[in-house]
């Protein structure tokens, strides 16, 4: 490993290349290039980071942009916790030192949420330094560049499935809904749900331009999000068994006002807001469950299932297919465009390139 390394950090930022400027600093992540002293401090927060000597090193090969790492590379308050960090939500790569001895030098292996990009050093740098706690051997069968592409987006779409799966929701039960059909959650859901034998209706902003690509996907039907967005009764005409939805706000409360008796909505993102405004009547008239996905901070058990179904069911080949690969000086440009809805797929970083 070389003594130095390039990171996206998030810190604040004086200029577009450090210097002064009168507008005075601003939070964003940038390109930098660190070393091994780096993990040694504990910047502005009191909680203590992982440590080479105790925590495990990981030579990172890929790393991935999600709705989150958009929101901390650009800046948007409610993501970072401390400062400096290592942005990056995702890693897959080598470990090369441990103090964990769980893992060993040479282990290929794949951390998604657990704090990274958030209070802890993340992923999206040529090498890191995590806790073993959560972290994950990555299965035979998906290549780093595969896991990286599957992500945290992926991790979340199967712990939704999952979670429909448990109330009981089948691909005998009816048509499940997909909201943000074309970002990153959306896209594997579409992908994981068509292929498990669902009837999958893909709701995005973009109908008119993705709907050939979500269709590609496995999606029966494509409706625009319009159609969702605006407010109505409180119970509404069924259509839905059940629903992944990845935005909240007005279209989840439409989603739950159209969900079938007994259906369950998996909750797993708020790009559309954090409000739900909505009633008590599809839960006590309908007895309609919203379950709630956390990514961040799924039981290691829980983490294991769902990369393990997901190296048995993800169409690799077509996952492929929805992903784009940039390097590390592409990140911050690519991060605004995340928030601004026009990236559809995957984004994967190849932090070597």
């Amino acid at each position: 490993m070389s003594s130095q390394f390039r990171a996206i950090v998030v810190d604040e930022y004086s200029g577009e290349d450090g210097a002064a400027d009168a507008a005075g600093p601003r939070r964003r992540g940038m390109l930098r290039t660190l070393d091994e002293d780096f993990f040694s401090a504990d910047g502005d927060d009191a909680r203590p980071l992982p440590r080479p000597a105790t925590g495990v090193s990981i030579e990172v090969g890929y790393s991935s942009i999600n709705y989150k790492d958009g929101l901390a590379v650009a800046g948007r308050p409610g993501i970072v916790r401390r400062l400096p960090l290592i942005a990056g939500i995702d890693v897959v790569g080598t470990v090369s030192a441990s103090g964990d001895p769980r893992w060993a030098p040479g282990d290929t292996v794949v951390l998604n949420g657990a704090g990274l990009g958030e209070s802890r050093h993340g992923g999206l740098s040529e090498h890191t330094v995590v806790d073993g706690t959560s972290l994950l051997r990555l299965p035979s069968a998906i290549s780093q560049r595969r896991a990286a592409a599957l992500g945290t987006a992926g991790f979340t779409a199967m712990l939704a499935m999952m979670a429909l799966e448990r109330q009981g929701i089948g691909p005998r039960s009816g048509e499940i809904l997909v909201t943000g059909a074309a970002g990153g959650v959306g896209s594997v859901a579409v992908m994981l749900l068509a292929r498990a034998g669902y009837s999958v209706t893909a709701a995005s902003g973009r109908a008119a331009t993705e709907g050939d690509y979500l269709r590609a996907l496995g999606a029966t039907t494509v409706i625009d999000r319009a159609e969702l967005l605006e407010p109505g009764k409180p119970l509404q005409s069924t259509r839905w068994a059940g629903a992944v939805d990845s935005l909240g706000g007005t279209s989840l409360a439409t989603v739950l006002a159209q969900i079938s008796y007994g259906g369950s909505v998996a909750s797993c993102g708020l790009a559309a807001g954090a409000e739900l405004p909505s009633t008590v009547l599809p839960f006590i008239l309908r007895g309609v469950n919203l379950l709630g996905v956390n990514s961040v901070d799924a039981p290691v058990a829980l983490r294991e299932a769902a990369w393990l179904r997901l190296a048995a069911e993800a169409q690799l080949a077509l996952l492929d297919e929805l992903s784009t690969e940039i390097g590390l000086s592409a990140v911050p440009e690519t991060a605004e465009a995340i928030l601004a809805g026009t990236v559809r797929g995957r984004t994967i970083v190849n932090v070597r390139a």
